[in-house]
């Protein structure tokens, strides 16, 4: 693609020219071997309009306006992205006006606990939010985003119409509604292992920063710290447990030269106002009772029932039906151990 792509500007001339190309002139031109002639002529006879180079809507190549230059720099750089969503949000992403924020598929609580608050501060902040949509960390910090009326964009190691794992289903529809999805895997594409970690170059490739919540050192998310670090961005790292399996990776990298994230407004000083307006910021927000603005201070605590109860001086009863309220209401939800926590 990227021979093609230079060629065209070279010659002062389109896609649609090159492709009504002999293959004998590929041969000449581009010096191409046999076998690579042999599977243009198979894709020509597939497309059925050998004549015809239309591009769908929803695919955007190299040589498009609001391609980002930095996916062209990747050792591998994708052929083509298949997308869906905004199309206002390429441009932000070409100029890397976006935040990555990644981690384990198997969290501890106080992982999500940071991914969710990363969630809603970067969204806030206007900030678009860029994760892999898979479970634990990258599916809570889009679900805060979401939440917050911010800009998620998703980046897939499937073909667009395919969910993984299944239950995010409604947030996959979610991220395409409110913000961006994007893949370098075509419809017809079969998905492998390597697929998902292929991915991780792309959505560091159009961030400005990387954040790493929680990891452990058997990791796809070190290897998108690699990627970062490779091309000088700033990498961020959330301290976790020291014994615990899911932070051995990322409390590593803090070792060498990424920076602590330990407070989400600190992080999001360090890196100013986004450039998407907040949203929030154009309506009322919603007042609480003191009581009840107390009590989800002790969820972000991380405190139980009988804690709570100590703590606020309640009954515990009463304390589990304004629980049960907040659960109900989307604010909290339950975990195991009578904790809870907020989303």
């Amino acid at each position: 693609m990227q021979q093609l792509a230079s060629l065209s500007s070279e010659m002062a001339c389109g896609l649609g020219d090159l492709w009504d190309w002999p293959l004998s002139r590929f041969r000449d031109v581009l010096g191409w071997p046999e076998s690579l002639l042999g599977s243009l002529a198979r894709y020509r006879q597939a497309c059925r309009s050998p004549g015809s180079a239309a591009v769908p809507g929803h695919v955007l190549l190299p040589m498009d306006a609001c391609w980002p230059e930095s996916l062209s720099g990747l050792d591998r750089p994708p052929l083509s992205l298949q997308w869906c969503g905004r199309r206002d949000l390429w441009p932000l992403l070409s100029s890397r006006q976006a935040v990555a924020v990644i981690g384990t598929r198997r969290p501890s609580v106080h992982g999500l606990r940071m991914a969710e608050a990363l969630g809603r501060s970067l969204a806030s902040a206007g900030w678009p939010v860029v994760s892999g949509l898979a479970e634990g960390i990258d599916a809570a910090v889009h679900r805060a985003c979401v939440r917050s009326r911010g800009v998620p964009v998703g980046v897939l190691g499937t073909p667009l119409h395919r969910v993984y794992p299944q239950e995010h289903r409604g947030l996959q529809q979610s991220v395409a509604e409110t913000g961006l999805l994007f893949t370098e895997l075509r419809d017809d594409a079969r998905v492998r292992r390597s697929t998902f970690a292929l991915r991780n170059r792309l959505l560091v490739a159009v961030a400005r920063a990387v954040v790493i919540v929680e990891c452990p050192k058997a990791s796809g998310a070190l290897h998108s710290a690699a990627i970062a670090q490779s091309m000088g961005l700033p990498l961020w790292v959330v301290p976790g447990d020291a014994m615990r399996h899911s932070s051995q990776g990322s409390n590593a990298l803090l070792q060498g030269k990424a920076s602590a994230l330990v407070d989400p407004m600190a992080f999001i000083q360090a890196l100013g106002t986004g450039p998407v307006p907040c949203q929030d910021s154009m309506v009322s927000p919603m007042t609480r009772k003191p009581s009840t603005e107390k009590l989800l201070q002790q969820v972000n605590d991380g405190a139980t029932l009988e804690q709570m109860a100590m703590r606020l001086q309640e009954d515990p009863q009463h304390i589990a039906k304004s629980l049960l309220q907040l659960e109900i209401e989307g604010v909290v939800t339950a975990m195991p151990g009578l904790r809870w926590r907020s989303l």
